[in-house]
């Protein structure tokens, strides 16, 4: 079996961990734990300096993409720990499609998501990652609260 764990460094995120780490999974099982990096928003006070918003939003970007492979990294050797072949992978953009693409690249059999569980106006402004994945996922999904 192989299984996609999404994580953000939330305590949903965690919680989705814990769980993965109470489940009995089928031996031999493979786990790929994703984290994504959004792009980085340049400030409109950056727009009248030549080239200082490229810079900046560059050097956000590259703080971003560090940290999410140090959180998939870091996620990534609870689940080897536990004696699952395992990796990490860091992604760039909307974690919702980052999510469907790679479990459909990676041909998963169960993705793993955390859910913030807003609702209302929340969920409409902030969105729901988990939401989406679940109403558009190539595979089963499991949602951890």
């Amino acid at each position: 079996m192989k299984i996609l764990i999404a994580v953000d460094d939330s305590p949903w995120s965690q919680a989705a961990m814990d769980y993965v780490k109470k489940a009995a999974w089928p031996k031999g099982s493979e786990m790929v734990v994703l984290s994504v990096a959004r792009p980085a928003m340049v400030a409109y006070s950056l727009v009248d300096a030549p080239g200082a918003g490229a810079t900046f939003s560059q050097e956000l970007y590259e703080e971003q993409l560090k940290y999410h492979e140090e959180v998939a990294a870091r996620y990534e050797r609870q689940v080897h720990d536990l004696g699952f072949k395992s990796r990490a992978a860091v992604m760039a953009g909307d974690p919702r499609e980052a999510i469907l693409t790679t479990a459909a690249q990676e041909n998963v059999d169960l993705i793993v998501v955390g859910s913030h569980g807003r609702s209302g106006v929340s969920k409409l402004v902030m969105g729901s990652v988990a939401n989406h994945v679940v109403t558009h996922a190539p595979c089963n999904v499991l949602v951890a609260k």
